[in-house]
């Protein structure tokens, strides 16, 4: 008997849904695209950057939408994780470093770095956390951070798959998203979460979401096949 492909939902914007679908249909999955949020790049000035030591991008997102808006590639560059990184890289930063991680890993980046410095985020209009937080919990020597809102994520108006058998999350707004969904196809179907925080707003609900060891899409391509791997077979 053939055993039908599992399929996954992807609720992460485009573009990257797409890069996630090309990535899961190589593995043999079916990839459903169907995003609960979408991009949209703001239009602010750009400061003169000459204050500044570096930039940080805390998103894929965040690079783009700031490369659209300035030629200057002149500044060093910390990123997040190494897709943000790769992203500032091919966006025509030479000098970036990665963290490897989360927000928490960026600051203590940007802490070991530089001191008595400016550093200018390109980022969400509704950001994950809180920077100045995490720089000052990494013990920061006088970093001070200057936002700059580059894009806003909206929630779409998609409906559910009808037929699912696992949900990849990859941030806490779509984590949100998708509580406000019908909650029944939820619980009978693997709920892999990118990070603590994405996870977080489904827990609420009394789901049992899995959770990325590390926030990046390698991680939880590998959390969701574990999870799948503990299943019973779909009938």
């Amino acid at each position: 008997m053939n055993v039908p492909p599992t399929r996954v939902w992807i609720t992460r914007a485009e573009p990257g849904a797409a890069r996630t679908a090309a990535r899961l249909r190589d593995m043999g999955f079916e990839p459903i695209v169907a995003p609960l949020l979408t991009i949209e790049n703001l239009t602010p000035p750009v400061p003169d950057l000459a204050p500044f030591a570096a930039l940080a991008f805390t998103s894929i997102n965040g690079v783009a939408a700031f490369a659209a808006l300035t030629p200057r590639r002149d500044r060093p560059v910390f990123a997040v994780g190494d897709a943000t990184a790769q992203a500032a890289h091919a966006a025509g930063f030479a000098d970036v470093l990665s963290a490897s991680g989360d927000l928490r890993d960026l600051a203590r980046l940007i802490a070991r770095a530089i001191a008595n410095a400016a550093v200018l985020v390109p980022q969400a209009e509704m950001p994950a956390g809180d920077f100045t937080a995490a720089l000052t919990a990494a013990g920061a020597r006088n970093v001070s951070i200057h936002s700059l809102t580059v894009y806003r994520a909206i929630e779409t108006s998609v409906a559910a798959p009808a037929l699912f058998d696992a949900v990849l999350i990859h941030s806490p707004r779509a984590g949100k998203a998708l509580t406000k969904l019908h909650h029944a196809p939820l619980a009978h179907a693997v709920l892999a979460c990118i990070s603590p925080a994405a996870a977080a707003p489904l827990a609420a609900l009394g789901l049992t979401p899995v959770v990325a060891k590390s926030p990046d899409e390698t991680s939880l391509i590998t959390i969701l096949n574990a999870a799948l791997g503990k299943r019973d077979p779909a009938v």
